[in-house]
Parts: C-alpha cells; structure tokens; sequence
C-alpha cells in the first residue's frame, strides 16, 4: 500500500464492542480486518454490561440535555479527562443508539412503544437506554451480526483462539504488525498490517478473584505494549462497583440499574442483630447513602457509594453479621416490574447464592470492575465546534505511531471515575472513532506493511517462541495460579478502595518480588498442544508488571479524586455548610488549591527501575472546575 490508496490491511485485536466497532468503520473505508480474539467473539467481556447505555432522548419529559449529560461525565470524573473527547461522545450518543436501533437491538420499550429509559448513578435524570438486565449482550449481537456479513464478502476474517503476544515496529519505530500464538497448537506467528486497533477491555483480573471480570480481563495485551513504549495514562483510577454478590471463585455484578430502578441498601442498625432481613422493622433498619446523600441518595457514583459501604463496614462495623455485606433490597419493589426490568441478575443472583432477591434482600459488597486507567490516546480538537475533529488520524493514537486503542483498554472519556451507563456508550463511541482514524491514518500512509523488512517480524517471532520455550523448560517451585491469586490478595489489600503510602510501598516492593519469582516458575504441565498453564502464566507476569504502574501512579498522587482515595490527603467537604457559608467557601479555595497541583493526568512510561511517571495538563476548555459537587 502506498500513496494513499485503498485497500489496506489492518489487524483489531479485541471482539468486543470496541474492536467490531472500530471493524466495521475500517471495512465500510474499503481496508481489510483481520479480527483476533482470544476466544470466539460473541463471548466476548461486552457481553456481560447489564445496565444500560447512556444518551439524552428525554423520553421521559425530564429536560434533559445534552449538555447535561457531559457536564455529568466531566464532574463525575473529577474533571480530570480531557473535555473535547467527552463533548463529541455525548453529543453522539443518540445518533449511536438509533443505529444499534437499525442493526436490531431489541431495547426495552414503554407501553406507547418508545425507547425506555432508567435512572442511573450519579445524575438526576432518567437517560440511560436498556434491553432488560443484559443490554451489553444485546448490543454485542447486533454489531456481531454485521460484522458477520462482512465475513461473508471476505472483507473481514476472524482469527479466534489466537492471543496477541507484542507488536513488530519496523527501523522507524512504526507499528507494522504483530506476533501473536495459536491457543491450541501453541504456534507463534507474526502478521503484517499497516495499521493495528487494540481493543482487549480491561484489567480486573489483577485484583481476582474479588472482581467482577471475566477471567479474560487481564490487561495482558495493554501491558505488553506499554512494555515496548505505548504510554499508559491514569492507571491508579480504577473503579470498584459497590454492589457486586460475593462469592468463593469470584464476585458477581448485581447492575447499578438495581438501585436506579428503586433498590435500597441498608445495614441493621444493631450489628448484633441476625434476624432474617425483613423481619427488622424500618426504623432499625439503617439506610446510610439516603441518610448521608439525601439528594441523590441510592444513585450516587459509584465511587462515593463503595466508599460509603466500606466506612459502614470497616470503621463503624455494622455491616451483616459483622462481616463485609451490606444489603440490597429489591423486596418492596412490585414483582412483575422487577422480573422485567431486572431479570437476567435475579437469575444470577438465584443460581449462585440459591436465595430469590424478590423474597430477600441481595448480600453485596464492593468488588474491582473497571479501569478508568488505559493506554493513553491522542486527538485532535475541532476549534469549531469545542469537540473532536471528526476522522483525525490522530483521534485514538497511542504513542507509537501505526498503533490504536479504545474500548476499556484506552484512557480518554471517564477521568476519576465513570458513571453507570458511560461504559457501554465509551466502548462503542470510541471503536467508531478508531476505526475512521486509522482509515484516515492509512490515506496518508506513504509505505505500507508490505514493504518493511522481514527481519523485524522474524527476530520478534523468534523473542516470542523463546520466552515461551523458557517458561516450558523452567522446573522452579512457583506455581502461576498461586502467583496470581497472591496479586489479587496483595492490589485488593494494598491498592484497594481505601489507600495510603506506606501500603502503596509496600505494594510496589511486593510486586518487584513477586515478578521475580517468575524466574522460578513450574507450569505443571509440558504439553505442547493447547497448554492452559503456559497462556495463563504469561498474562499473570504481564499482570503483575501492568499492577507496578497501577501502584507506582497511586503512590505518584498524593490527594483524593474519584476512584483513588487516600484519607491523609482528603479535603472534606463541611458536613452542616453550603455555598456562600464561610466554612464552605474555605473548603472551596482548599480544593481549588489542590486541582491547581493535581488536576493533571498521569502518565507512565517503562524505565530501567520501573515505570517511570510524570503529569500533563488536562483541556478544560469546556467546563472549568469551579466547586465540586455536592452530592448531599
């Protein structure tokens, strides 16, 4: 491919809303895909969103704007993330949805037959579309199927059960492909492409088994390339839902649309007490986030929310039991409305704790969910409009040139912390924006793939089939499983909801050892056909490399904002004052003060010693922060 013509090839790794978004706008610009998944596609982690999908239709006659819901995501994020991507995000949003309409999502729908919307965290209006419980699953389909029909043209082809291992750079340091290996015949093998989208989701499994994740959520992919250069942004912001059901192999999502559909968390307000929960009248019964957030109440963010739990167990000790479950009650809703509106966790919640949450109230906790953090991508800004400029090639570049990312895996439109709903709306906005940015990338490519040297992509081959032949050989004493489980242990514990810098060093000193104990690995097993253990111990070592980034950006930023809270640095708003009394407008030139050092992204970069981090600014040429927000 040169001057600029048709007919690239690109490689998306990734068969989540993000990569088949980004598919179907590099295929419908006349490039080839080649679509790599670890697993068949419509397996994928989007499948398992429940909520909703956020964009203003106000369907309900509540005046909602559009407006609105950016200046939403941006307080709800703490200001942090930079405003162009947000407003261009948001101002989408409904042209996203009648789309997804178009490809046959089946939405909710009122009894007049319109969108059905639902209130989520974190706002004051009903704006979030749903298809019951299972609206990720829903929407994943239907991008699915038109990703399929361009199969069937041969315009795309699907390689599932290959998982990425690195990128191949050419002299210039261009991304002009990748290695990757066969999950069941263990082949590692490079591929050319003149561009390369990663959209490989998240990272919960560092913080397993206490997170809501798939066991493919690993974050191995992002890691690998922040490991030969692509910057990573943000990385100590990591969202912990607060209402997840326990369980021994891991945690379970109970949508936050349980609470913006009515449901009610409470403790007892006698810890001792253990009768069953509806037989405690009203008035023991404490409900902490309607007393201590009246204005909001049951649907404040997320990360206030988890917080909130956490104090009510932790420090005041009143959780069930004395343990770590607070209650989410569901029963004094009217049943049929529940069922449908709620039914595909009423049957999680039924199969895995055999309790019924229309009878008796869910037990729920936090649990690890969802990385704000990613790899950092560029934009262009439109002076025009205050948004993006629609189809830069530098919307959704990474670092390194030739290479792309969106979906959970990137960093560019939740800041602090993400409301409910956005993610949905983030993943597929953003595959759409990728994909036309590569298109452009590629118009102006003077030389493609096919001219880079074949010693590149055979001396990366050669690295990647050499790790994997050291690791086979190896006959130390440690055992990745047991290593992984230990990560959970330690980022849960130490790089958790609540955090201070003297666990942050010891995390980051924990971490360093625990890598270095992959020097001793023992797989267990030496076949060379579909080897599980072989997989699973190269993702766990990237994890735990990504996890220094992690710990070393929340050792980096010494305050509190959104989902990273370290309470010696934490400016607490006056709890009897409001605007315009003294001791609140002292709070406000404190926190003032505080964005002045701190209202900045983080940034890292792989050095010899670790990850090495420095800031920059962040476009607040749409909203400046001017108090924070009040959710009392």
């Amino acid at each position: 491919m040169s001057g600029g013509q048709k007919g690239g090839q690109v490689i998306v790794i990734g068969g989540g809303l993000g990569g088949l978004w980004a598919t179907l706008a590099i295929a419908a610009a006349g490039h080839r895909v080649t679509l790599f998944s670890l697993f068949e596609v419509m397996r994928s982690h989007s499948a398992c969103a429940q909520g909703g999908i956020n964009a203003v239709l106000d369907g309900k006659g509540q005046h909602d704007s559009v407006q609105q819901h950016i200046v939403d995501t941006i307080k709800g994020g703490s200001y942090l993330a930079n405003q162009p991507p947000i407003q261009s995000m948001c101002e989408d949003a409904p042209g996203l949805i009648r789309t997804f309409e178009r490809m046959g999502v089946t939405f909710s729908r009122t009894p007049e037959g319109l969108l059905d919307q639902r209130l989520f965290g974190g706002v004051k209006n009903k704006r979030t579309c749903f298809a019951g419980a299972s609206t990720g699953q829903q929407l994943l389909y239907g991008v699915d199927q038109q990703v399929r029909r361009l199969e069937t043209e041969g315009q795309v082809a699907k390689q599932e059960w290959w998982e990425f291992l690195s990128i191949v750079r050419d002299d210039d340091g261009v991304c002009r492909g990748i290695v990757a290996m066969d999950l069941r015949s263990l082949e590692v093998r490079a591929f050319r492409a003149d561009a390369v989208v990663l959209a490989t989701g998240g990272l919960g499994q560092i913080y397993a088994p206490k997170t809501t994740c798939s066991t493919n959520s690993t974050g191995a992919a992002a890691s690998r390339v922040y490991q030969q250069g692509a910057r990573f942004a943000n990385a100590e912001f990591f969202q912990f839902h607060p209402t997840a059901m326990l369980g021994a192999d891991k945690t379970r999502l109970m949508t936050e649309a349980a609470r913006g559909e009515g449901g009610r968390v409470w403790v007892p307000k006698d810890p001792a007490d253990r009768r069953a929960p509806l037989r405690i009248p009203e008035a023991e019964r404490f409900y902490f986030l309607e007393d201590w957030y009246p204005s909001y109440g049951n649907t404040v963010p997320r990360d206030i929310a988890s917080r909130a739990i956490w104090k009510v167990t932790r420090e005041l000790g009143l959780g069930i039991g004395g343990g770590d479950r607070v209650y989410l009650d569901l029963t004094h809703l009217e049943r049929g409305f529940v069922s449908t509106r709620l039914g595909a966790i009423l049957s999680i919640y039924r199969k895995f704790a055999g309790q019924d949450p229309l009878t008796t109230p869910m037990e729920i906790f936090p649990a690890a969910h969802y990385a704000m953090g990613g790899l950092w991508v560029d934009y262009e800004k439109d002076p025009a409009t205050g948004g993006m400029r629609r189809g830069s090639p530098r919307n959704h570049a990474t670092s390194i040139a030739g290479l792309y990312a969106c979906g959970e895996c990137d960093y560019a439109y939740h800041g602090a912390n993400r409301l409910g709903a956005n993610s949905l709306l983030s993943a597929s906005y953003s595959g759409r924006v990728a994909g036309e940015a590569v298109a452009s990338y590629l118009s102006g490519l003077e030389r493609g793939a096919d001219a880079a040297p074949a010693a590149s992509f055979d001396a990366e081959t050669a690295r990647q089939a050499e790790i994997n032949q050291r690791l086979m050989r190896s006959s130390g004493d440690q055992n990745p499983f047991r290593l992984h489980r230990e990560l959970g242990e330690l980022m849960t514990t130490k790089v958790g909801v609540i955090r201070d810098n003297a666990g942050l060093d010891g995390a980051i000193a924990d971490l360093s050892a625990l890598e270095q104990r992959f020097e001793r690995l023992d797989l267990g097993e030496s076949s060379t056909w579909a080897n599980q253990s072989l997989a699973h111990a190269r993702q766990v070592l990237d994890m735990v490399r990504l996890a220094q980034v992690m710990a070393a950006s929340a050792r980096a930023r010494d305050e509190c904002r959104g989902a990273h809270f370290k309470p010696a640095f934490d400016i607490a708003m006056p709890a009897d004052s409001f605007p315009g009394e003294p001791a609140f407008e002292a709070y406000r030139e404190r926190w003032k003060a505080n964005n002045a050092e701190w209202l900045k992204t983080t940034l890292a970069e792989p050095g010899p010693d670790g990850p090495q981090i420095h800031f920059e600014p962040v476009d607040l040429g749409l909203l400046a922060p001017e108090q924070p927000r009040d959710y009392r």
